[in-house]
């Protein structure tokens, strides 16, 4: 748990979410609760389901709005990052108020042909559209590799913090 995240915990009112994620990168910090799901009868189809679901968010974000935009202004002049919200329930997730991070980058003539032949097929409308449907697909494809890497991060951290040089 990092001080972001317990700062967090610390913050938000006991009884909003059932589950707490909070996640960290250098421009965000990207806060997803879970809520309980609305009673429904056992023979309510996915659609009903969904949309239950997708009501039961909507409420959440307008009875906590004024409440969590005070904690994201308090923790975007301690953190010094924007501050993301997104809540799940039975299945659906819902974000809001997400940051658009432009990220710079230099590709070649291949890789830029796989970004326009996605605009060609009617996959992206941009080359920045077609580069994050490539980010999103590495993420679901290799999400098992990627989670590795994460904690062997994370190692890597906690062996630097007790580096003998201070």
């Amino acid at each position: 748990m990092t001080s972001i995240d317990g700062w967090f915990r610390g913050r938000i009112e006991d009884g909003w979410f059932d589950e707490l994620d909070v996640r960290v990168d250098r421009d965000e910090i990207l806060v997803i609760g879970t809520v309980a799901p609305p009673a429904l009868a056992g023979t309510a189809d996915d659609e009903t389901r969904r949309q239950a679901a997708l009501a039961r968010i909507d409420a959440f974000r307008e009875d906590t709005r004024e409440r969590r935009v005070a904690i994201a202004a308090d923790a975007e002049r301690r953190f010094e990052r924007k501050v993301s919200w997104g809540v799940r329930c039975d299945g659906v997730e819902k974000r809001f108020t997400v940051a658009n991070v432009p990220v710079m980058t230099r590709l070649l003539f291949d890789e830029r042909q796989v970004l326009d032949t996605l605009i060609d097929g009617g996959i992206a409308r941009s080359r920045s559209e077609a580069l994050a449907w490539c980010v999103k697909l590495v993420g679901t494809k290799q999400a098992e590799w990627i989670d590795e890497l994460r904690d062997a991060l994370v190692a890597v951290e906690q062996v630097r913090g007790r580096s003998p040089l201070g």
